[in-house]
Parts: C-alpha cells; sequence; structure tokens
C-alpha cells in the first residue's frame, strides 16, 4: 500500500534531482540536528530563565536550568525560542546545500480527501491510545503538573506546546531529515518505497526517543504515532498535513488534561 502511494504521488522531494545530501552528509546532519534540537532547549531555558525568574542575576547556570525546566512560563518561551533557532538553522542548511527549503521541506497544499482520511487514521490511534493508557492506569501528562501549575497564562503553555512544539517538531523529523535519509534512495526510482520506509522508521525512533520526559509505554505510543505522521507526508506529499495532524494529537492531550485536573 505504501508502495503505490509513493509511485501515484512521486513523494521523495528529491526523486528527480541529485541528493542534497551524501550519505556521510546525511548521518552528520542526523546527528547534528538532534544535537541542535537539545542545545536549542537548554538556550531557551537559560534565556526564558533569565527574563523570567526572580533573582537570577545570582543565579548560577544550573539554577536557572533547574528551576526553569519546571516553571511553565519559562518552559514555554523556551520553546518559543527554539523554535525560531531550529526553523532558522534547518532553512540555512538547506540554502547552504543549493536547496529550495519549500520543496525540501514539503511546504505545499494537499487533498481535502486524503487530509479527512489521515485524521480518521489519527483518531482511531487516539481512541486505542486513551483506552489503553486508562487500562494500564498510565499518566503520560505527569510531567505537565508543574508547568501548568507554574505558568503565568494556561494560554501561553497551550500555545507552545499545542501550536509551537508540533511546527519545529515536524520541520525537523518530518521536514529536513525525513528528506534527508529518503533522497538516498532516490536513485534509482524504485528504491523510491525503501527510502521512505527507512526514512520513517529512523526519524520515528529518534523523535520517540529525544521524548525524555516519557517512560517506555509512552515512548511506544510516540514511536506508532510518529509513523502515523510519516505515513501523512508520505501520503499526501505535503509536511503541512503532519503538522496539522500533529497539532491536532497535542490540542486533544492537552484538552483532555486541562478538563481532568482543572
Amino acid at each position: 500500500m505504501l508502495k503505490d502511494v509513493i509511485a501515484s504521488h512521486n513523494l521523495t522531494t528529491t526523486a528527480k534531482t541529485a541528493p542534497l545530501f551524501s550519505r556521510l552528509g546525511a548521518f552528520l546532519l542526523t546527528v547534528g540536528m538532534v544535537m541542535v534540537f537539545f542545545v536549542s532547549q537548554l538556550l531557551g531555558v537559560y534565556v526564558a530563565g533569565k527574563l523570567v525568574l526572580p533573582a537570577t542575576k545570582n543565579a548560577t547556570v544550573a539554577d536557572i536550568f533547574f528551576f526553569g525546566s519546571n516553571d511553565g512560563t519559562v518552559v514555554s518561551l523556551s520553546i518559543i525560542i527554539g523554535c525560531v533557532l531550529l526553523v532558522a538553522i534547518s532553512i540555512l542548511v538547506i540554502r547552504l546545500r543549493g536547496g529550495n527549503s519549500r520543496q525540501y521541506l514539503a511546504l505545499k497544499p494537499f487533498s481535502f480527501a486524503v487530509g479527512m482520511g489521515m485524521l480518521g487514521l489519527l483518531l482511531i490511534f487516539m481512541i486505542g491510545s486513551q483506552a489503553l493508557t486508562y487500562l494500564l492506569d498510565e499518566t503520560p501528562l505527569v510531567f505537565v503538573d508543574p508547568l501548568y501549575q507554574s505558568v503565568s497564562s494556561v494560554w501561553l503553555l497551550v500555545f507552545a506546546m499545542v501550536i509551537v512544539a508540533p511546527l519545529y517538531e515536524e520541520l525537523i523529523f518530518r521536514g529536513i531529515l525525513w528528506s534527508a535519509i529518503a533522497e538516498q534512495f532516490a536513485v534509482p526510482s524504485s528504491s523510491e518505497y525503501r527510502g521512505a520506509v527507512v526514512a520513517s522508521m529512523v526519524t520515528s525512533l529518534i523523535f520517540a526517543v529525544i521524548h525524555v520526559q516519557y517512560g517506555i509505554y509512552e515512548i511506544s505510543t510516540i514511536v506508532v504515532l510518529a509513523l502515523i505522521f510519516c505515513y501523512a507526508r508520505v501520503k499526501s506529499g505535503s509536511l503541512l498535513l503532519p503538522m496539522l495532524l500533529h497539532i491536532v494529537n497535542n490540542g486533544a492531550a492537552m484538552w483532555l488534561y486541562i478538563t481532568q485536573v482543572a
């Protein structure tokens, strides 16, 4: 099924051109972007902490990271700061390699029918995941408790976690990294299917592992969720659909959390 989708939609963004990155380049890009992902988060917490936390003049860097990572306002602002940095770096890297960022990141419209179909698939996953979470008595959003209790405005936290975080996470994992890995199999064209599968598996596993705030159960569900986002990227030929699906997923999770604690 995935192979037919790729063939009909010509989804590998660089199928008709030479790969933007060599295999070594794709590997280094993957490692580098993961490192930049964490560094941008730390930098965001530090900058936001210096601006928001009281009495930071004499505070150590460790103090700022410790208290900032548990402060909802600081974390929300750090997500926004990290988004700006990661988007800028991603676009810069693509342009330095001589690529077209809109084309390479698949920032283009998608079919309404495909969008509705993928939304239906996501809803099935969300219902099943929620049922399993209830049966196993898991609390996947327990890390949000201190953030929710300390944020200056709940809407700031919602904006950061529901809107901003999905945008830059998709840009990295289903965007630049997915394309860089998939294009390694773009020639011959018969290898596009393998490229999509490899790119989807690798980026989904990395995407799950970087969510260090979660446990094993949550990480396993994130892998499945990430694969759904990858399939949406493949099915639609657009990164915009995974972005919207990611926002829907995070929005539903945040809504459930707020209704439970309110």
